[in-house]
């Protein structure tokens, strides 16, 4: 596939996405890309825009009171040193308090703040929303398909399955 072109493409229906067309990888990170672009224009000026892992962070912490940041980095498939620093700026911007745990002191626990669980009611309510208003060029049915799908693979590369 190495031909020269008669002419360059001058726009983006002129270009032929080579193997690309049938490789579900760049799909995903295309799409990744254009809904965490959507998503943080929504979430702009709020904490936990920009930036990957600070809103499961945020809802997971309210949701489950002295969850460990180890499990959060499982569930958000990132390393203990991310993890770390994504805490550290939570708790920073004053979001969430981290403790010893009283059943072993090698472990720390997340607790959300007030000012922590009045983001998350909001951050729950725009996300909810973006996701809703991004997709909406898709049937609810094929939505329902594509979410078990996306599910599956989540839970296999998580290790939760």
């Amino acid at each position: 596939m190495n031909m020269m072109p008669a002419k360059p493409p001058t726009s983006v229906s002129e270009v032929d996405l080579d193997v690309l067309e049938n490789t579900l990888s760049f799909y995903i990170r295309t799409v990744n890309i254009a809904v965490s672009r959507d998503l943080d224009d929504r979430l702009e000026g709020l904490d936990v825009a920009r930036g990957t892992g600070k809103i499961t962070t945020l809802l997971l912490v309210d949701s489950h009171p002295g969850i460990r940041p180890s499990v959060i980095a499982q569930l958000i498939l990132k390393d203990r040193s991310a993890m770390g620093k994504l805490v550290d700026q939570m708790e920073g911007h004053g979001l969430l308090t981290r403790s010893v745990s009283a059943e072993d002191s090698r472990a720390l626990e997340l607790y959300i703040t007030p000012k922590g669980a009045e983001l998350a009611e909001k951050v729950r309510d725009l996300v909810t929303k973006q996701s809703a208003d991004f997709f909406e060029f898709i049937p609810e049915d094929e939505q329902k398909q594509l979410m078990d799908i996306l599910r599956r693979a989540y839970r296999r590369i998580a290790g939760l399955s």
